[in-house]
């Protein structure tokens, strides 16, 4: 290394330290004087606090811009670090590679570009303290997982409730990486493994890339066991925590989190997870390697993968009629035959592993008064547990045609999240009336017993029916067809784990505003049995099939009350509406 300006505080302290935001602007400066030609740095945000958000463009191609990428069909590899700022890995590895990068030959920069996001939790990173990360080993202090708002990033990519998220969301759209690899440090067990990989689209997101986001995962996997490390593919989160017997389960990410997001914008994206029990020094070392083994996979099939994933934004265009999968679940599986021997699988199905762990035990706590586990990380043990990896939809849509259309009340806060995430919309010019239309009507809503990320989630239940409806100038227009279309589909449909309705943005469309005093209803009720001989069969049937009806007193009224015209047609209506077609 010529200048030692371009050092990292955690390199200069061997690996005991990582430095501020201010070493991160100083260190993107440096990178852009260093090497102008093949360094931009910028801000593309500020925080909820108004720090600098800063991002570093690397690429011996000549362009810089995100035009000029677009362009020249470069493939972009996006190294996001700091999402939680605890798990600074991400940053200090990211800078020492793109150093090593630039000051080496590096063929592959001339080819691919990097946009490396060092900190991108700009508040929580500031946010300082010695157990700021309490189960990792080193640095001695680190920041703090959740923003200024105390929000969770990871779990904002579709909402955008952040300042910071919203930011990010712009960029991508604007460069549009190939990939994005998302860097993590795990919590959990002690085991040998150090790093695992997961990538999509593999389970979810468009079919004919699944074989490429494999090949990227396993190329991937080698070039880090080729470095002495032991990579996993799959997260290694334990099935019961505290539990190494509960063996792991194979989780589909949804959008709310990176790495279910890049699947529904068509691209590739990898989770990245040193574990929590090494130390910082090998964390880093490890989440180097990984930075420079993907510039060298993206140097060397980037272009293919480029090319499939802009035909997955030409497919997106034509999805309408289609079965999509928009959640997913862990699901058994019997005894299979594999190369010729069956596997090996538990008493639910799940298939069994040899699992690289350490000896343990398990005692009761006098403090909890629950069993603890204690490690031995000095003696190794082969674990013998259930890897629950097979996955099938849980849910299943058709993508209709035509739009969504989201009415006036609503249109300028959905407008603001979509503009961030690149869909494309319009406003409705004129009022039209008697428009054929599909409305979701709610049989069961479900609301969270308590806050999660600041919002109230709702699960929905209903089905979509025909009706005609009117509509007011100045409504939000949604096309589906368009390369966004998987997350048009993941943001309006209801019952979808991460939409619009699901983070709660219409629970009072689920609320009942009006309520009639008993002794009216009784009256109203009376009324209708006595005009209505069918009617009074119908509740008299109820009345015999249905012992929790016949016992509530709120529903035999609700019975009547549902019936009659004071009754609100907008209770349990879902605001959103498809809409096939508004040709005049």
């Amino acid at each position: 290394m010529q200048n030692p300006s371009l050092s990292t505080l955690a390199e200069r302290s061997n690996f005991k330290q990582t430095g501020r935001l201010a070493e991160v602007d100083a260190l993107c400066g440096e990178f852009a004087v260093t090497w102008p030609e093949a360094v931009r740095a910028f801000e593309y945000g500020r925080s909820s606090e108004g720090r600098s958000m800063r991002a570093l463009l690397v690429s011996r191609s000549g362009a810089l811009t995100a035009a000029e990428l677009r362009a020249r069909k470069i493939p972009l590899l996006m190294i996001q670090g700091g999402i939680h700022p605890g798990e600074s890995d991400g940053k200090d590895a990211g800078f020492i590679a793109l150093r090593e990068l630039l000051e080496g030959p590096a063929a592959s920069l001339h080819d691919i570009a990097l946009l490396f996001v060092p900190a991108f939790n700009a508040d929580g990173h500031e946010r300082v303290g010695r157990w700021g990360r309490p189960n990792q080993n080193g640095p001695e202090e680190t920041g703090w997982r959740t923003t200024a708002q105390n929000l969770n990033l990871n779990r904002d990519y579709m909402k955008a409730d952040t300042p910071e998220m919203r930011a990010m969301l712009h960029l991508i759209d604007e460069w549009d990486p190939l990939i994005c690899a998302d860097m993590h440090v795990t919590d959990g067990a002690d085991f040998e493994p150090d790093v695992s990989i997961q990538a999509e689209p593999v389970n979810q997101g468009d079919m004919n890339l699944r074989a490429s986001g494999r090949e990227l995962r396993d190329a991937l996997i080698a070039h880090l066991a080729e470095h002495g490390s032991l990579p996993l593919d799959f997260y290694p989160d334990l099935s019961v925590t505290d539990d190494p017997s509960s063996g792991f389960a194979l989780t589909v990410y949804s959008p709310r989190f990176s790495t279910g997001y890049f699947p529904q914008r068509n691209r590739f994206t990898l989770l990245v997870e040193t574990h929590s029990w090494k130390d910082y020094a090998t964390r880093v070392s490890i989440m180097r390697n990984t930075i420079l083994g993907l510039t060298e996979l993206v140097g060397l099939h980037g272009a293919k993968w480029l090319d499939l994933a802009q035909l997955a934004d030409v497919v997106a265009l034509t999805l309408s009629g289609a079965e999509i999968a928009l959640d997913y679940a862990t699901e058994w599986r019997e005894p299979a035959q594999a190369g010729g021997a069956t596997v090996a699988r538990d008493d639910t199905g799940a298939r069994l592993i040899d699992f690289r762990g350490y000896a343990y035990t398990r005692r009761p706590s006098a403090i909890s008064g629950d069993l603890v586990t204690v490690y031995d990380p000095m003696t190794p043990q082969i674990w013998r547990v259930p890897l629950r990896d097979t996955v099938a939809p849980s849910l299943v849509v058709t993508v209709p045609a035509g739009f969504y259309v989201v009415p006036v009340s609503f249109a300028p806060d959905i407008a603001d999240r979509l503009d961030a995430h690149g869909i494309d919309f319009e406003w409705l010019a004129a009022a039209r009336a008697a428009v054929p239309a599909e409305v979701f009507r709610a049989d069961r809503v479900t609301f969270s017993a308590a806050p999660f990320e600041g919002r109230m989630r709702a699960a929905v239940q209903g089905t979509w029916t025909r009706e005609s409806v009117s509509l007011l100038a100045g409504a939000l227009v949604v096309p589906v067809a368009q390369h966004l279309s998987r997350l048009v589909l993941a943001l309006f449909e209801p019952q979808a784990p991460d939409s619009f309705a699901a983070w709660g943005f219409f629970n009072a469309s689920f609320e009942q505003k009006e309520h009639m005093e008993p002794y009216v209803a009784e009256q109203i009720a009376q009324g209708l049995l006595d005009q209505d001989a069918s009617l009074a069969e119908e509740f008299k049937r109820r009345l015999s099939e249905d012992a929790g009806f016949a016992a509530s007193p709120s529903r035999r009224l609700e019975f009547f009350l549902r019936r009659h015209a004071s009754w609100d047609t907008r209770y349990n209506v879902y605001p959103v509406l498809r809409v096939a077609s508004l040709a005049q």
